[in-house]
């Protein structure tokens, strides 16, 4: 997606949820900040990592993630395939004894997964917004391995593929590291939230809230975005 095409959705969702600009630029400029401090990756680094892949998996964190690893450790042969999580979605692939190559997080899943895969190998790509700015400068340096994003506009040592939720956001990392073929799994973009979305809920699931509803309604409208106009296969598993 290119940045004028974004920036069209961007000043939608800021209206829509009465998000402050300012406030994802004061975000963005903290995490830059704190990549300068360190030895940080760039896209170039994850497109030479997985030349060799022309497939990826993006797993949602929705309630249907438990089932489709099932379905596709018995059916898939997940050495073709990048493994990309988004955020919460890492804690339920760690249950499963599986590790992803890249993790796409605001930081609000439940951090001791987020650690854990990244010592196993995860790169993370932190994503700075408006109100995860604490959570950033509290925890970016604590990983290794880390690309960063912003959903304004670029800056010094970030990037933005495009994309609002951690889930369609993967997608969009997806299609910049050039493969042909996508496979979605947990990616349900209803109106149920699992403890892997939101670590903090009393049930394994629960009914969203509306701002949440809106959200994955954003991702999903992203997500067809992407089918209409990137050369792509995307297969969206039941």
């Amino acid at each position: 997606m290119q940045m004028s095409e974004w920036q069209i959705w961007y000043e939608k969702i800021l209206n829509d949820f009465n998000f402050s600009l300012k406030d994802d630029e004061d975000s963005a400029i903290i995490l830059s900040k704190l990549l300068d401090g360190i030895s940080f990756l760039k896209i170039n680094d994850l497109i030479d990592t997985f030349e060799s892949y022309d497939k990826a998996i993006v797993f949602g964190a929705g309630p249907s993630l438990l089932k489709h690893i099932q379905i596709i450790k018995n059916c898939q042969d997940l050495e073709d395939y990048i493994l990309i999580a988004a955020d919460g979605a890492s804690s339920a692939l760690l249950s499963e004894n599986l590790v992803p190559d890249i993790i796409v997080t605001d930081l609000d899943g439940k951090l001791e997964d987020l650690y854990k895969a990244n010592k196993k190998g995860s790169i993370m790509v932190i994503h700075a917004h408006g109100n995860n700015s604490n959570e950033i400068s509290e925890h970016t340096l604590k990983f290794n391995n880390i690309l960063g994003t912003t959903q304004s506009k670029p800056i010094k040592n970030l990037y933005n593929f495009g994309g609002f939720t951690d889930g369609d956001r993967a997608i969009f990392l997806a299609v910049d590291l050039n493969v042909s073929e996508i496979v979605l799994a947990g990616m349900d973009f209803g109106n149920i939230v699992t403890k892997f979305s939101r670590p903090n809920i009393l049930n394994d699931t629960e009914i969203a809230d509306d701002i949440k509803i809106k959200k994955l309604k954003y991702a999903e409208c992203l997500t067809q975005w992407i089918v209409d106009n990137e050369n792509i296969k995307i297969k969206k598993l039941k």
